[in-house]
C-alpha cells in the first residue's frame, strides 16, 4: 500500500509540520534528504554537504542541520569521512528473552566484547538488588555489545559470586549470560522489572561504544529474579539511540 510521505507507518502525523505551515528552511532540506535517502538505499553515499548546499540553494550549515537530526535518528551514519545510508533499526523486544536471542531473529550476529570482570565486597545499595549481604563478593561484567561487528550497546552485570563461582574460569564473554546461567547452572529466570530512560554517554562509555557524547542513548535498568522469586541480577545497558527501538506486546490485565 502507498501512503502520502507524511502517513507512513511509525510518521508523525503531518511529519512535524506547523498548524502555521512555515517550514523551517533546515526541516525542507531534511525532507529532500530523506528522499534521496530512499532512493540510495542501505549503505549508499550521501553527497558532500557543499554539494548538497549547492542543489538545494541554502547554506552548509542549514544542510549540517538537516544531516544532524537524520544521524540522531539513525537514518544516516557516518563512515570514514564520508556519510552514508543506515540499515533498519535493530528491534529489541521488552522481554525475558536475551539481547543473543533478538539480535539473532533479525538475522544479524550478535557479539559482545569484555573489557572486564571483577570481584569485589558487595557495598550497601546493590545488595538486596541481588540477594546478598553487605559485603559478600560479587561479580561485575562489563561487555560492549556487537552486531554483525558494529558496536551498539555497553552492558554491565552484578551477580553474587556465590550464585555464579565459575564466571571467570568456565564463562565465554562473548556468549550468551542468560543461556549460560540456565544449561551450566541450572538456573532459570522467572520475571523482572525494568526502566527506560534517555541519557547520554559519558565520555568513557561514548569511547567504548564508538559514538560522539552528544548521541542520544536509551538505558535499560533491569532487576531479574528466578523462578523461585530470588533476586538473581542487576544488568544495566546502554544502546545507541540511532540504533535501536524497543517493542513491547501489551494485553488487558485480568
Amino acid at each position: 500500500m502507498d501512503y502520502p510521505n507524511d502517513q507512513a507507518p511509525g510518521a508523525p502525523i503531518r511529519s512535524g509540520i506547523p498548524e502555521h505551515g512555515r517550514i523551517p528552511k533546515y526541516y525542507a532540506v531534511k525532507a529532500k534528504v530523506a528522499s534521496l535517502i530512499d532512493e540510495l538505499g542501505e549503505g549508499g553515499l550521501l553527497p558532500t554537504e557543499r554539494d548538497l548546499a549547492l542543489r538545494y540553494e541554502v547554506s552548509r550549515e542549514t544542510v549540517r542541520q538537516a544531516l544532524r537530526e537524520l544521524l540522531l535518528e539513525g537514518r544516516l551514519r557516518r563512515q570514514g569521512r564520508g556519510t552514508v545510508v543506515a540499515g533498519p533499526k535493530l528491534e529489541q523486544p521488552l522481554s525475558l528473552a536475551s539481547y543473543t536471542e533478538g539480535v539473532r531473529r533479525q538475522g544479524r550476529r550478535p557479539g559482545r566484547t569484555l573489557i572486564s570482570l571483577d570481584r569485589f565486597p558487595c557495598p550497601d545499595t546493590l545488595a538486596p538488588e541481588i540477594g546478598v549481604r553487605r559485603g559478600e563478593p560479587v561479580w561485575h561484567m562489563e561487555r560492549v555489545l556487537l552486531a554483525d561487528d558494529e558496536r551498539v550497546g555497553l552492558e554491565s552485570t552484578y551477580v553474587s559470586v556465590a550464585r555464579a563461582p565459575r564466571l571467570d574460569g568456565e564463562f565465554d564473554p562473548d556468549s550468551s549470560f542468560y543461556r549460560y546461567l540456565s544449561e551450566k547452572l541450572g538456573i532459570t529466570f522467572g520475571d523482572a522489572d525494568e526502566r527506560i530512560e534517555t541519557v547520554l554517554a559519558t565520555p568513557r562509555e561514548a569511547l567504548l561504544i564508538g559514538t560522539p557524547p552528544a548521541l542520544p542513548m536509551l538505558l535499560i535498568h533491569r532487576i531479574s529474579r528466578d523462578t523461585s522469586g530470588r533476586p538473581l541480577e542487576r544488568v544495566r545497558t546502554l544502546y545507541r539511540g540511532d540504533r535501536f527501538s524497543f517493542t513491547a506486546h501489551l494485553g488487558r490485565q485480568g
